[in-house]
C-alpha cells in the first residue's frame, strides 16, 4: 500500500463521501474512485458500502482507518524530525502563487509550518509561472506553485493539484448552449476566449490553445505582457454574453446571477499546478511546507 492511498481512504471514510473527500485532496472524484477500488482489490477487502448518500466503513475498513490514521501520523512525525536535523532554516519562508489558486490549498501547509517552525512568517506573492521561475533562480522565492513543470535540474517539483476546468458564460448563453453534462467546446465557436498572455506561462499556453484550435475555435488578441487576468477582467468580459472564460469548478470568486459557470464536455482541459523549489535547500520551514502540500495524481 501506498501512503497516498491510505490517504484517499481517510478522506473518505472521515468524510464519509466521494464528493467532500475529492474536494479536499483536490482531485477528481473518477480518480478518487478508482485509488479506493484499487485498494480494495489489493487487500482483497470491501471497506466501503457505497449508498445513495455517501459511503460507510465496513468492518474491515473500520481497521485499516485505524492502522492508516497511525501510518500517517508516524509519517508526517519522521518527516518532521527529518527536518529537525537539516539547518534551522526558520525565518522568512517566501512563496509564489498564480492567480485562481483553491482556496483551501494551502492551509495545511500553513498548519505544518506553524508546526514545524512557529517563528516562520510566510511571505505570498501573487507571481505568474514564468515570475516565479525567474525569482526561483535568483534566489528572490523560496517555493513557487507553478501552471507548468519546470525543466531544471536546479528545482525538485512535486504536482499538488490538478483542475478539470469549466467555462463562464453569460447565464443567458449558458442556458442557450447547456446541457445535463454542461457545454460543449465546439459550441462557443461564435464567442471570443478572455485569453491570458503568453508570457506569463508559456507552456501552458500552448497547451490550452493547442485544445481550443482542435475543436475549431479561434482566438482573440493576445492580452498585453502587463496583463493579468484578474476575476473583474473574466467577469466583465463574459457578462457581455460575446465572450468565454476558463475556470476551475470551485472558483474562489463570488458569480453575479448574470454569470453562469458550466463543466466543458469530456473535460478537454486539465489544469496542473507544480510546487517548485530549490533541490539543495534544507531549510526546515521549506520542508514543513512542502510535507503539507497535497500530492496529485497526473
Amino acid at each position: 500500500m501506498e501512503l497516498r492511498e491510505l490517504r484517499a481512504f481517510v478522506a473518505v471514510a472521515e468524510e464519509r463521501g466521494m464528493s467532500a473527500a475529492a474536494r479536499r485532496l483536490h482531485v477528481s472524484q473518477s480518480a478518487l474512485s478508482q485509488t479506493v477500488s484499487g485498494l480494495e482489490r489489493q487487500l482483497g477487502l470491501k471497506l466501503l458500502i457505497r449508498t445513495n448518500t455517501g459511503v460507510r466503513l465496513t468492518g474491515e475498513g473500520e481497521t485499516l482507518l485505524a492502522e492508516a490514521r497511525a501510518v500517517i501520523v508516524r509519517h508526517d512525525q519522521a518527516m518532521r524530525t527529518m527536518a529537525s536535523l537539516t539547518s534551522p532554516g526558520c525565518g522568512l519562508l517566501r512563496v509564489g502563487i498564480p492567480l485562481e489558486l483553491p482556496s483551501d490549498l494551502l492551509r495545511p501547509a500553513m498548519e505544518q509550518v506553524a508546526v514545524t517552525c512557529p517563528d516562520t512568517r510566510v511571505q505570498a506573492r501573487h507571481l505568474s509561472s514564468a515570475a516565479q521561475l525567474e525569482a526561483l533562480r535568483a534566489g528572490e522565492l523560496d517555493v513557487g506553485l507553478l501552471r507548468e513543470r519546470p525543466a531544471d535540474p536546479d528545482l525538485d517539483t512535486m504536482l499538488v493539484v490538478t483542475e478539470k476546468l469549466g467555462v463562464l458564460l453569460a447565464s443567458n448563453v449558458a442556458a442557450e448552449l447547456a446541457d445535463a453534462d454542461g457545454v460543449r467546446l465546439e459550441s462557443l465557436r461564435d464567442l471570443e476566449w478572455v485569453s491570458f498572455p503568453r508570457s506569463g506561462s508559456p507552456a501552458w499556453y500552448d497547451e490550452v490553445t493547442s485544445v481550443l484550435r482542435s475543436f475549431g475555435l479561434g482566438l482573440g488578441p493576445e492580452p498585453p505582457e502587463n496583463q493579468s487576468l484578474i476575476a473583474e477582467v473574466k467577469l466583465a468580459a463574459v457578462g457581455t454574453g460575446k465572450a468565454f472564460a476558463l475556470a476551475p469548478p470551485h472558483w474562489s470568486q463570488p458569480l453575479p446571477e448574470s454569470v453562469t459557470w458550466q463543466p466543458l464536455h469530456g473535460h478537454p482541459l486539465v489544469r496542473r499546478t507544480w510546487a517548485a523549489w530549490p533541490t539543495h535547500s534544507r531549510r526546515r520551514d521549506l520542508a514543513a511546507f512542502v510535507t503539507g502540500l497535497p500530492v496529485a495524481d497526473l
